[in-house]
C-alpha cells in the first residue's frame, strides 16, 4: 500500500491534531531522485487549527544514503529539520515565501480540502543535506582514492611532457 501524506483540512477540528509519517527510497524514487539512494526519514507534523488559522509545524529526522562526491561510495548523512507555516486560503495556489514572525505562509485554492504534506517532506529533506557531500576524514574508499592520486606532479615521470614542466617549476623555485 502507498503511504499517502496528507492533512485532510476540510476536517481538520479546533485545536491540534498530530500526524506521523515515514518516508523510504521508494519516496525519493517517486519525485524522480535518482542521488538519495535509500531513507529512512520520520516526518511528524502538528497541526492547529483556531478559527481561519491554521498553522502546522512539521519536525523531519532520519538518515539518507547518498554517494560520496569524493569517492563515489555509499555515505549516510543525518537529517534533522524544523519548519513551521501557516495555511491560508485564496485565488491563486503558490507559496509565496512571505512569513509572518518565525512561519512561512502556503497559500492553497479555496476547493481544496487536503494539504498534501509529501512535496514539503521532500524538499526540506532535501534542503537540509550539505551542498558537499564526502566521508569525513579517513572514510572514503582507498582504492577509489588511488585514482584521484594520480594526477599528483610526484606520481608523474620525468620522461612525459608533464615531467618535463615540473623540471622547469623546480628550477624557478
Amino acid at each position: 500500500m502507498v503511504e499517502r501524506y496528507i492533512i485532510p483540512l476540510n476536517g481538520l477540528k479546533e485545536g491540534a491534531a498530530a500526524y506521523s509519517w515515514h518516508a523510504g527510497a521508494e519516496f525519493f524514487k517517486g519525485f524522480g531522485n535518482e542521488e538519495i539512494k535509500d531513507a529512512d526519514i520520520r516526518a511528524e507534523a502538528q497541526a492547529v487549527k483556531s478559527g481561519k488559522y491554521i498553522g502546522v509545524d512539521c519536525r523531519i529526522s532520519g538518515t539518507v544514503t547518498v554517494e560520496c562526491d569524493r569517492c563515489l561510495g555509499d555515505l549516510t548523512l543525518p537529517v534533522e529539520t524544523e519548519r513551521k507555516f501557516s495555511v491560508k486560503f485564496g485565488e491563486n495556489a503558490s507559496q509565496d515565501g512571505s512569513e509572518e514572525g518565525e512561519r512561512e505562509t502556503l497559500v492553497l485554492p479555496e476547493t481544496d480540502t487536503d494539504l498534501d504534506m509529501g512535496q514539503i517532506i521532500y524538499d526540506y529533506t532535501c534542503l537540509s543535506l550539505p551542498m558537499q557531500r564526502i566521508h569525513p576524514e579517513g572514510g572514503c574508499d582507498p582504492e577509489a582514492l588511488k585514482y584521484l592520486g594520480a594526477g599528483k606532479p610526484e606520481d608523474v615521470s620525468a620522461d612525459s611532457p608533464f615531467g618535463s614542466l615540473e623540471e622547469l617549476l623546480k628550477g624557478k623555485k
